[in-house]
């Protein structure tokens, strides 16, 4: 059921194991664990849906306990038959018996049958999990601890490093185009053909501005 269960999800290896003896083990260590609750559902004498839960708490940091539901499954063929229901009546029976206040659950992402089944019975959402794997997070670590690559440089972030990149290939476009800037304009600097004449001396923008700048022959100066 559990394998049946691990299938369905899309990320099934935080459910369980796919080896099913390993997976025997574990579900007998959640039975004997203190809290741990392994519930099975039948139908016609045949196990078709199960709920995996731990009590949680009182702890150092609260007063109250809670329960946590890990997974609740029905096989697809017999749902809507009032199993999912018995399984979670199962639950909160032993809730009741701990002092548990509240149920949490946590179904996993892809297990898009367990996610409406829990909101048609009222499960509200309550938080967002992150998950990470331990490799990554220590190339992460390793990398955010690693010095500069350069001695008095600080460290660029990811971001901030893709900027610089592309700034450093528009400045080679520009070189490898002939382009020079001054004072903010942009200039064509000059070239020559094959003879050794020149093609270009300025740009548009830039006799445009001398022009601006000439004084008109037409003016008179009064004193």
């Amino acid at each position: 059921m559990c394998l049946a269960a691990r299938r369905e999800a899309a990320v099934g290896a935080q459910l369980c194991t796919d080896d099913a003896d390993r997976l025997r083990e574990q579900l007998g260590a959640l039975r004997a664990f203190p809290g741990g609750l392994v519930l099975a559902g039948a139908v016609d004498g045949r196990t078709c849906g199960l709920l995996l839960a731990r009590v949680l708490g009182p702890g150092p940091f609260t007063d109250v306990a809670s329960m946590s539901i890990e997974a609740v499954y029905v096989l697809p063929e017999v749902r809507r038959r009032g199993l999912g229901h018995a399984l979670l009546a199962g639950a909160v029976a032993r809730a009741e018996e701990v002092g548990a206040t509240e149920l949490y659950a946590s179904p996993l992402p892809g297990a898009r049958g367990m996610q409406r089944f829990l909101a048609r019975m009222g499960f509200a959402p309550a938080a967002t999990h992150r998950v990470v794997t331990t490799s990554a997070l220590q190339r992460r670590l390793a990398h955010d601890a690693a010095p500069a690559v350069l001695p008095g440089t600080a460290r660029r972030s990811g971001s901030r490093g893709l900027e610089d990149l592309i700034a450093r290939r528009r400045q080679g476009r520009i070189r490898a185009e002939g382009v020079a800037v001054t004072g903010g304009v942009p200039v064509v600097v000059r070239q020559t053909d094959a003879a050794g004449q020149p093609r270009a001396s300025i740009s548009m923008q830039v006799n445009r501005a001398v022009q601006s700048r000439r004084p008109s022959a037409s003016s008179t100066t009064t004193s």
